[in-house]
């Protein structure tokens, strides 16, 4: 089955992605500024393209289960950081998470399903907290989460169609494609990108 990579996806991966997305960094505010709240850092753009090559990778209900858990905990996160409440070691959280889903996707390990919902679930935590942080006082909550949340929805597509288009040259190019992922996750936590 050839499955079409979206042009949208292609726009995702090409965006200029200074880690621009967290605390202290940049304005946000409404729907709009939620949706591109995640494509403006490189990290979030990795992890959550990750998520769904994990998913793709699972098959089955994992297509949709383990991004549907991704994007229920991101909600949560938002929240905690939508009111203020604090989440230690948010960046490196995030960092955690491109090395690690990166590095399951580069080691073609096949995780039982409810093990990969709670590993994208704890990673999207502190992937919402870094967005809901983000979100200026006078902005409405809820359009900028809707915001967050479809952008991040859309990346795990992109993961999941990135998957299947390059799955047609074999697993291999996407086991490199994941442990590239996870250096970058490397670079990432070492400040260097």
């Amino acid at each position: 089955m050839r499955f079409p990579l979206p042009r949208l996806t292609i726009a995702f991966l090409l965006i200029p992605t200074a880690a621009l997305a967290h605390t202290g960094a940049g304005s946000a505010s409404g729907f709009f500024q939620g949706l591109a709240h995640p494509v403006g850092g490189l990290d979030h753009v990795l992890a959550m393209v990750t998520v769904g090559l994990l998913a793709w990778q699972l098959g089955g209900r994992a297509l949709w289960l383990v991004p549907a858990a991704f994007v229920a905990a991101m909600a949560l996160g938002g929240w905690l950081g939508i009111t203020g409440i604090a989440l230690p070691h948010v960046e490196i959280g995030i960092a955690l998470s491109v090395i690690v889903l990166g590095a399951i996707v580069a080691l073609g390990i096949k995780a039982p399903l409810a093990v990969a919902m709670g590993l994208a679930g704890l990673f999207a935590i502190f992937h919402g907290h870094a967005h809901g942080a983000e979100m200026p006082h006078d902005a409405s909550g809820a359009a900028y989460a809707a915001g967050f949340l479809m952008a991040t929805a859309l990346l795990h597509l992109s993961g999941i169609a990135l998957g299947f288009l390059i799955a047609q040259l074999g697993r291999t190019p996407v086991r490199i494609g994941g442990g590239l992922i996870s250096l970058a996750g490397v670079a990432i936590l070492a400040g260097m990108i």
